[in-house]
């Protein structure tokens, strides 16, 4: 297992790589950095979102979990930038109750990469996993041009 971390306008993000794949993104400073060509393109491709040079990741990743989590993170990845779309669509298409898209969603490993913070309830805003809660979920939301949903 290797980290990296980078500094963003969204707070500093720690980037994990497991045999070949980034496993999970979080929000801190890793203990020490270290290097590999995954680390190294992941960190790139971050930044390139935050300075609005990239709306798309091209990044292998792997979601640990059951398989309903990796079906929940794969039908949030689908939800393009810019855009948004609720708990409830996410069920509907998975054929499950929205709650259970919300407890997935909430656990989603590879918060940004996976686009967690383009999902939202069905009355608007709702919760964000990451740091800063639902103030990073609008800062993201404003940085793709979403939040004319929300304010």
């Amino acid at each position: 297992m290797k980290q990296a971390s980078l500094s963003t306008p969204f707070g500093d993000l720690i980037v994990t790589e497991e045999d070949g794949a980034i496993t999970t993104l979080g929000w801190g400073q890793a203990a020490r950095q270290q290097r590999s060509e995954l680390l190294d393109t992941a960190l790139r491709q971050l930044n390139e979102y935050a300075t609005g040079q990239r709306q798309q990741f091209d990044l292998p990743l792997r979601v640990t979990g059951s398989d309903f989590q990796r079906a929940v993170c794969a039908a949030i990845a689908a939800t393009p930038f810019g855009h948004t779309c609720t708990y409830g669509e996410i069920a509907r298409d998975l054929g499950v109750p929205a709650q259970a898209v919300g407890g997935a969603c909430g656990g989603n490993p590879i918060p940004i990469l996976i686009p967690c913070h383009r999902v939202m309830g069905a009355k608007g805003l709702t919760g964000f996993s990451g740091a800063g809660g639902v103030e990073t979920k609008v800062a993201l939301l404003r940085h793709e041009g979403a939040a004319g949903l929300l304010i």
